[in-house]
C-alpha cells in the first residue's frame, strides 16, 4: 500500500512537469519533421530520451549527416550535468534504492524531475520518483506525437513559426541568471559570439562540432575570469 500511495504521490507532483513538458516537446516533434525525421522516429527519441537540448541538437546532427563520433561528443557535452544531478540526489534516496532501482530511475534524471526530488523533506523513495518518471515521460513523448503529426499536416510557413518554440524555451532557461549574475550573461554571450564566429567564417565545420567547441570554450574563459570562490575554512 505505501509504495502505491507513494507513486501516486509522485504522479501528481509530476503533472505540472508533464504539461511543461508537453508544449516543448510540441516543438521538438514539429522541429523533427522540419528537419525531415518521421514522426514515429521523433516519437522513439522522445520516449528514450528526455533531453530537450540534447535531442534538438541530435536530430540536427542527424539531418545533417553527421557522424557517430561527433553525436556521441555533443551528447556527453550537453548531458554531463545529469551525471552531477544523479550523485547530488544519491543524498537524498530511501534505503529502497536498491542499485537496480538506480539504474532504472537514471533514465528520467532531468532539470525539473531533479529539483522536484531533490527539495522533497522526505528520503525519495523508487515507487515515487518512478511516479514522477511516467507522468513527465508521457507528457514529453505525447507532446513530441501531437507536434510530429502536426508537422506532417500544417502548411510549410506555420511549420517554421512553431518551430521556433524549442529554442524559445532554450533562451527562457539562460534569461534569469544571465539578469541575474553579470558571468552568466557574460559567458553566454562569449557562446554566442564564438557560435557567430563558426557559422560566417567556419561554414565547413559541422553543427555539432561547432557546439562542443562553442560550449567549451565559452566555459573555459568563463572559468577564467570568473573563477568560482573557495569558501573561508572555519577556524
Amino acid at each position: 500500500m505505501r509504495k502505491n500511495s507513494e507513486f501516486i504521490s509522485g504522479m501528481t507532483a509530476g503533472i505540472p512537469i508533464a504539461l511543461g513538458y508537453l508544449s516543448v516537446s510540441f516543438g521538438f516533434g514539429i522541429t523533427a519533421v522540419r528537419l525531415g525525421i518521421s514522426a514515429l522516429s521523433a516519437v522513439i527519441i522522445s520516449l528514450t530520451n528526455l533531453t530537450s537540448a540534447g535531442q534538438a541538437q541530435g536530430v540536427e546532427i542527424m539531418a545533417s549527416g553527421g557522424t557517430l563520433a561527433e553525436m556521441a561528443i555533443v551528447q556527453l557535452v550537453i548531458n554531463l550535468r545529469y551525471a552531477l544531478m544523479a550523485i547530488s540526489l544519491s543524498q537524498n534516496l530511501d534505503k529502497s534504492f536498491t542499485l537496480r532501482h538506480r539504474f532504472i530511475a537514471a533514465y528520467g534524471i532531468t532539470d525539473e524531475i531533479f529539483a522536484l526530488c531533490s527539495t522533497r523533506k522526505t528520503p525519495v523513495t523508487p515507487a515515487y520518483m518512478y511516479g514522477i518518471i511516467v507522468v513527465s515521460s508521457f507528457g514529453w513523448t505525447f507532446g513530441t506525437l501531437l507536434g510530429a503529426v502536426a508537422g506532417e499536416i500544417l502548411p510549410a510557413e506555420l511549420i517554421s513559426a512553431l518551430g521556433i518554440m524549442l529554442y524559445g524555451m532554450f533562451i527562457a532557461i539562460i534569461i534569469p541568471p544571465a539578469a541575474e549574475k553579470k558571468s552568466v550573461l557574460l559567458v553566454v554571450i562569449i557562446a554566442a559570439g564564438l557560435s557567430c564566429v563558426c557559422r560566417y567564417l567556419l561554414p565547413s565545420l559541422s553543427g555539432g562540432f561547432a557546439v562542443i567547441l562553442c560550449g567549451i570554450a565559452a566555459s573555459l574563459i568563463g572559468a577564467l575570469l570568473f573563477p568560482v570562490k573557495e569558501e573561508a575554512k572555519a577556524a
